[in-house]
């Protein structure tokens, strides 16, 4: 996500809760940036529930803010963290045992 799209969310969940920008702008980039961080370097596979559980704990942790406050304004983000969330999976292998990498170009020598 770009600073765009983060800004948007933040306005958006900003004028939709009682919060205030820079309490929600900070809950909404820690916890954007974990789900970018595991889109990029996981190779699990999640289920939206569980990586939204993970995001909310690790959001919690890494800025303070109480639990219903933190699942609140990630809850009113749900359009952005669904898009992430489908970056995640779009970057996870493919099950049938391929890759969605480039890499399968190195085993041929």
């Amino acid at each position: 996500m770009n600073d765009q799209e983060i800004n948007r969310a933040v306005q958006y969940v900003t004028a939709s809760t009682s919060y205030g920008r820079e309490t929600v702008a900070d809950i909404l980039r820690t916890g954007l940036r974990e789900l970018t961080e595991l889109a990029v370097q996981s190779r699990r596979q999640f289920e939206r529930e569980a990586l939204l559980e993970y995001v909310s704990q690790w959001t919690i942790k890494r800025t303070g803010q109480p639990e219903p406050l933190v699942r609140e304004v990630l809850g009113c983000a749900g359009r952005w963290l669904d898009e992430l969330y489908e970056e995640v999976a779009r970057r996870q292998p493919d099950p049938s045992g391929g890759s969605s990498g480039d890499d399968e170009d190195s085993e041929t020598a």
